[in-house]
Formats: structure tokens, sequence, C-alpha cells
């Protein structure tokens, strides 16, 4: 949405900043205004910073109904992975924390088999939607 608004911004700007001049000798020169640089500039920096959604998967550690155990099992996952991104989501009446952003199963998998040993309920891969940011997109 973004970059789509972005590109719309750049098109309408060049059609009013572009000027074609004939100079009789059959070449064209091109004038362009030096604010279309600057919003290109500006939309690459926007894009670079935006964290993309995508379908993937996460860990599930805990199901509950109480507030204080998902915020100690968020805090106890953040403690044992912090490289992995913790999530505490509320899909009423639960609260399910979540830990990583996995694109393929194989990756959460391998991470829930690290965890299945810090946690005594059931720890699943389950599919949802993560969070990727540009750097990780071209992995």
């Amino acid at each position: 949405m973004i970059l789509r608004t972005g590109c719309l911004l750049i098109v309408m700007f060049s059609a009013l900043a572009l000027r074609a001049q004939d100079n009789g000798g059959g070449n064209v020169k091109v004038v362009k205004d030096n604010r279309i640089d600057v919003l290109i500039k500006k939309q690459i920096y926007i894009n670079t910073l935006a964290i993309r959604n995508q379908p993937g998967f996460r860990v599930q550690v805990l199901t509950t109904n109480k507030r204080n155990e998902a915020n100690d099992a968020k805090a106890k996952a953040m403690q044992l992975f912090p490289e992995f991104r913790s999530y505490l989501d509320w899909e009423a009446p639960y609260f399910k924390v979540r830990v990583g952003d996995f694109k393929t199963r194989q990756e959460a998998t391998d991470l829930r088999n690290k965890l299945a040993d810090h946690y005594s309920g059931g720890v699943f891969v389950v599919p949802t939607i993560i969070n990727v940011s540009p750097e990780k997109e071209l992995e």
C-alpha cells in the first residue's frame, strides 16, 4: 500500500515536473524537478523500515485465561530465547503466548523442540500471519 501510494505520487509529480523541449535538431532535452529525487529517496527509506506481514508459523507455548500466567510465560520465552520475538495474543477467552516469526514449519519445529523442555503444557507449531523485516525477506 505504501509503495503504491509512493509510486502514484511520483507519477503525478513526474507528469507535472517533466517538460520536453525540441532543440530543432531532433534532440529532446528533459528537465526534471529535483523534488522528484527527494520523493524517491524518502519512499525508499519508508519501504526499508516497513514490516511486512505474510503467512508463516509461530510456536505456541501456552494457552490460558489468566493474564498473569501468560505474561510470565512470555517473559520466560524472552529470557530463554531473546533472539526470537515473543507475542501475547488475545483470542477470547484465552491468552496465547507465541514465539518467533518463521516462514517454514521446519524452522518453527526446530524451536518447538527446544522450547518443549521448558514448558510443561503442550508446545505446538501454529500457522499464523508473521512479521517479516526487509532483511529477513531476502533470506
